[in-house]
């Protein structure tokens, strides 16, 4: 028989993987909402759809659930800040935060390195997290695409240099 699985060493397993850094964003009636999120892939082309995983508890995402869309904002490598300020809790995340919404109204934050608006297509429930699969309607113009990402590895944010040295 297998031994159970120990939960911080499966953390710190999945620790090796690196990741992009997301703001998974959106408004409703009270404004604009967001969270941090490591967990985004691309699900299609044809028809483009994305993915990104959330905890079950999140108070935040339901409020998102609500309106049917959100917007993904891709980290550029300086954004470490913006990353930490939106995965606090019970704290203004958009203080200080730059946006421009989307022709269909969602926030997307400026100086990241890329953005997709999507409606919601489904979601499925996973252990503890919620799998959201989204519908791209729109997305950043090409010429936005001009710094490096953000990381996540080994429990810190990096930058490529980081990880190639």
């Amino acid at each position: 028989m297998t031994a159970p699985i120990d939960a911080r060493a499966f953390r710190d397993a999945l620790g090796h993987f690196a990741s992009g850094i997301t703001i998974v964003s959106g408004i409703d009636a009270d404004g604009p909402i967001g969270f941090t999120c490591q967990s985004f892939y691309s699900v299609s082309v044809d028809p483009p759809l994305i993915s990104f995983s959330v905890m079950t508890n999140s108070t935040t995402y339901p409020r998102i659930r609500e309106t049917g869309r959100f917007a993904v904002n891709v980290l550029s490598h300086h954004q470490d800040a913006v990353a930490s300020q939106f995965a606090r809790k019970g704290t203004d995340k958009w203080a200080g935060i730059s946006w421009t919404p989307t022709a269909a109204g969602t926030p997307v934050l400026h100086d990241t390195l890329m953005w997709l608006d999507c409606e919601i297509w489904a979601e499925h429930e996973a252990g503890d997290h919620l799998i959201v699969i989204g519908r791209v309607v729109e997305m950043s113009p090409a010429e936005w695409h001009r710094h490096e990402p953000l990381l996540y590895f080994k429990g810190a944010y990096r930058h490529l240099r980081d990880i190639a040295s």
